[in-house]
């Protein structure tokens, strides 16, 4: 049985940004970015129909009919995609607890456990599907939760305690 590594810290909120781009692409998510693709165009054929009426009754040509009303439905189209976008957008990174409350993880021979404040998560060396170093830290990508990041700060200047946990985790890992 191996001796358990362990480190803890908190992170830091430029910690936290890396944390966010690991676990996704972007500040917009993709059903939002989804939804504002479907709905523009049908804001757009709405407010051409309504537009072509009104001009219609108000006995306008048909050139200036068709005209004004594709006008109208383009700029409420691109208002809407723009206003979707924009309701979309995630102004704050993280859950909050990340630089608050202090993050332990320890590696152990059943798996790695991970504690801040009051939760506890564990999981088994089976769930673990990458580990990579990079940009001042260590990354984990878990199946079916989101990644970790241990910023290099956490072991202090002590790189052989880095190297051996790094060393551990990949170890641990199936290939």
């Amino acid at each position: 049985m191996a001796e358990p590594l362990s480190v803890a810290g908190l992170l830091t909120e430029k910690d936290v940004r890396k944390l966010t781009r690991l676990a996704r692409g972007g500040t917009v998510g993709p059903t939002a970015v989804y939804y504002a693709g479907v709905t523009a165009p049908i804001i757009s054929a709405s407010m051409s129909v309504l537009m072509r009426n009104a001009m219609e009754m108000v006995g306008a040509s048909p050139y200036w009919q068709w005209f004004i009303s594709a006008l109208c439905a383009a700029f409420a189209g691109i208002a809407w995609y723009l206003i979707f976008i924009r309701w979309s957008y995630r102004h704050t990174h993280g859950r909050g607890t990340e630089t608050t409350l202090e993050t332990h993880i320890a590696l152990e021979d059943d798996g790695l456990i991970v504690r801040r404040g009051g939760i506890e998560t564990r999981a088994t060396w089976d769930s673990v599907t990458d580990v990579s170093s990079s940009g001042g830290q260590i990354a984990i990508r878990l199946d079916g939760a989101a990644p970790l990041i241990i910023p290099n700060a956490w072991f202090g200047k002590d790189k052989a305690a880095r190297q051996a946990f790094l060393a551990r985790l990949k170890e641990k890992v199936p290939a």
